[in-house]
């Protein structure tokens, strides 16, 4: 199999990570998620290696400086996400595909490295009320915080166009069967046949 890159983005409360989380469980021997490295403290149970490389700020600008990033992204001040090389190598090293569960900047940042190595899919929720009522659900962030999100949201849905495929995740079950048949026509012929879905 080609080397091969499955990109996810949304914004926060999209219910991103629940469908990777989904292909990652229907293809467990061919997709590896891309675990990224963040300079944001882990948050409940995270742990290093699993679902982020948690290093300092200094840290971060030092592998920056080294050239170890297939890209990064400052998102706040001394806040960095990026996805390190050497992660990539491991996962195609295994026969794999590798999924990344980015920011939407990082995913357009993926997609233009990877080029047609990769396919972009940007997920959304219906509407930004329903993305607020989401987060609140959640309850892991403060009122401030959910705000802060939701108008960061509102900006990165500008960022829609620049993917090669929108998902819109109202009902979750029919968001998994959509996702299913985008990845599988990807990684059958590398094309994109959206005629199911218009």
């Amino acid at each position: 199999m080609d080397n091969k890159v499955l990109i996810f983005s949304a914004p926060s409360g999209s219910g991103k990570s629940t469908i990777v989380n989904h292909i990652l469980a229907k293809y467990p021997d061919s997709m590896e998620f891309s675990v990224s490295a963040t300079s944001r403290p882990p948050r409940g149970e995270e742990q290093h290696g699993r679902e982020y490389y948690f290093l300092s700020a200094e840290e971060f600008r030092k592998l920056i400086e080294e050239d170890k990033f297939v890209e990064y992204e400052e998102v706040y001040e001394g806040r960095f996400y990026g996805t390190l090389k050497s992660e990539c190598e491991r996962i195609w090293d295994a026969g794999r595909v590798i999924i990344f569960d980015v920011d939407v900047k990082g995913g357009v940042n993926l997609k233009k490295y990877f080029g047609k190595a990769a396919l972009s899919i940007f997920i959304k929720a219906p509407s930004v009320e329903v993305l607020r009522e989401r987060l609140v659900k959640r309850g892991t962030d403060t009122p401030e915080a959910i705000e802060e999100r939701v108008a960061k949201a509102e900006e990165e849905m500008t960022y829609e166009p620049l993917f090669d495929y929108v998902l819109v995740n109202d009902e979750l079950q029919t968001a998994y069967a959509e996702s299913e048949k985008v990845v599988e026509d990807f990684l059958d012929d590398g094309r994109l046949n959206y005629s199911t879905f218009i």
